[in-house]
């Protein structure tokens, strides 16, 4: 017998008080005014990124009382840095639904489970393993968490276009901080043939879902934890090699996405 599911939660997009109360929210928490937020948005959990963005384009890194926000309206992006793990993940799709991005792109690290996979790689999750528990909040565990074709499709074709690689495969998001050390759960990634391994993908992607905010991600390589745990030197030299390659794709992407990118709102929700 098929389970009977109780009725759909206020989301922002369903419900006028959550809605206003997320977009408070999403201004106090970011130090930016909802109206200059621009539609195209780049989440990180670096500080890094934002510095590099703030310098590429000279804007001013705004500060709220949980998060940052630089806003490049000539661009028409902005980048969000709302620090780790699932439940800010949750909390930062949430809030920019209230405002009805046209698109949100994660640029985060993960670790490469797959043995072809080397440190400094761009990695497209095409789909995550729901293991953090806060995606569970929003949406049956029987839903798959996707991202929005359309825009990973687009990142692909510029990462090609600029004449470099990229892997793309399933990812397992976890809440499991030094999981390394735990053989049992290291056995059970082996089995689910995951490629990569993050805190957030899983997340954002079904939340964006249950919240109609197209979301994709880019993710970079930062570490073969099968192999070696990642450490302060060796995190320094993913920044001082890799990062600057793909913030740069990110912003193309989100620059030129609705005008040489295939419709992202390809479906009535």
């Amino acid at each position: 017998m098929a389970r009977i599911l109780p009725a759909e939660p206020a989301r922002p997009w369903n419900h006028p008080e959550k809605k206003a109360i997320a977009l408070d929210m999403l201004e106090r928490y970011t130090g930016s005014r909802a109206k200059d937020i621009c539609s195209h948005v780049i989440l990180t959990n670096f500080e890094y990124y934002m510095e590099r963005f703030s310098k590429m384009y000279n804007s001013k890194i705004l500060a709220g009382s949980a998060m940052r926000i630089c806003n490049v309206p000539s661009l028409d992006v902005s980048i969000i840095d709302f620090k780790i793990g699932a439940p800010m993940s949750a909390l930062v799709i949430e809030m920019l639904s209230s405002i009805n991005p046209s698109a949100v792109l994660m640029l985060g690290m993960c670790g490469g489970l797959h043995r072809d996979l080397k440190v400094g790689d761009m990695f497209l999750p095409m789909a995550a393993i729901r293991g953090e528990g806060t995606s569970d909040h929003f949406l049956p565990p029987e839903v798959p968490a996707l991202p929005a074709f359309k825009i990973q499709k687009f990142i692909s074709q510029i990462i090609v276009e600029r004449g470099y690689k990229y892997s793309a495969g399933v990812i397992h998001t976890t809440d499991y901080r030094f999981w390394e050390f735990d053989d049992q759960f290291k056995a059970v990634l082996t089995q689910e043939k995951a490629a990569a391994i993050d805190m957030e993908t899983a997340t954002l992607f079904i939340t964006a879902f249950a919240c109609k905010v197209p979301c994709g991600a880019l993710l970079l390589v930062s570490d073969l934890p099968f192999k070696e745990v990642k450490t302060r030197a060796s995190a320094k030299k993913v920044f001082r090699d890799y990062t600057d390659l793909h913030l740069e794709i990110g912003v193309e992407s989100m620059c030129e996405l609705e005008e040489r990118g295939d419709q992202v709102r390809h479906f009535e929700w």
